[in-house]
């Protein structure tokens, strides 16, 4: 029970991290499954209780939005850095 306990403390702090970059750019890299990985740039756009949303640009100006849910970043699935200076825009969690 503690485990799950500390993964739902930690998906809220990511939900308040990522809240708090809305309108900031970001480097999305997610593993779609089966060898798909994406790469885009971007800007987080919205926050919801258990989703985000970014908005991409795909190329020739258009631009595309795509969600992810806080868990996909707890789990790696989905890793958001800042594309100037390659850092991870989350913080990584307390060790305990």
């Amino acid at each position: 029970m503690e485990i799950e306990a500390n993964s739902v403390n930690r998906i809220a702090e990511i939900r308040d991290e990522i809240t708090e970059h809305i309108g900031a750019k970001v480097f999305v890299k997610a593993n779609l499954g089966r060898s798909r990985m994406i790469e885009r740039n971007g800007s987080i756009i919205e926050a919801h209780p258990s989703l985000f949303v970014v908005e991409v640009e795909e190329g020739r100006g258009r631009k595309a939005r795509q969600s992810y849910q806080y868990v996909d970043v707890l789990t790696g699935t989905v890793e958001l850095t800042d594309p100037e200076t390659g850092e991870p825009l989350l913080s990584e969690p307390d060790a305990e």
